[in-house]
């Protein structure tokens, strides 16, 4: 049973963690030159969850603007607000469900130390 909470718990700072990156992507989306990040999950030891974040290379939009000096290029984010919104709502899915595994465990604790008191 503790090894289920475990990995219930090392699931909730992986998705905590994966939030964090869509956040910092959603902040810096009309930052010129940015570049996305993206938070990888896979399976760890004994179950648990690792987080790999890799940052996005794929180049943004280009558009000429003028200026003083005549036209130039200018390199936008590459970062699309549509997909990291899918990300947020899944990675919020996945805290929630992990969330009620950690709930649903405790509540077999507490049953079993009843039963056995």
């Amino acid at each position: 049973m503790i090894s289920g909470m475990s990995n219930a718990i090392s699931a909730l700072d992986a998705f905590g963690r994966k939030m964090g990156v869509t956040a910092n992507n959603v902040a810096n989306a009309a930052t010129d030159g940015f570049k996305k990040s993206r938070a990888t999950l896979h399976e760890g030891v004994a179950g648990s969850v690792n987080v790999e974040i890799t940052e996005v290379e794929t180049p943004g939009p280009v558009v000429m603007e003028e200026t003083s000096e005549g036209l130039q290029q200018r390199e936008l984010s590459n970062v699309n607000l549509e997909e990291e919104m899918l990300q947020s709502l899944l990675a919020e899915k996945m805290f929630a469900v992990n969330t009620k595994v950690i709930k649903a465990e405790e509540e077999m604790i507490g049953s079993l130390l009843d039963i056995m008191g």
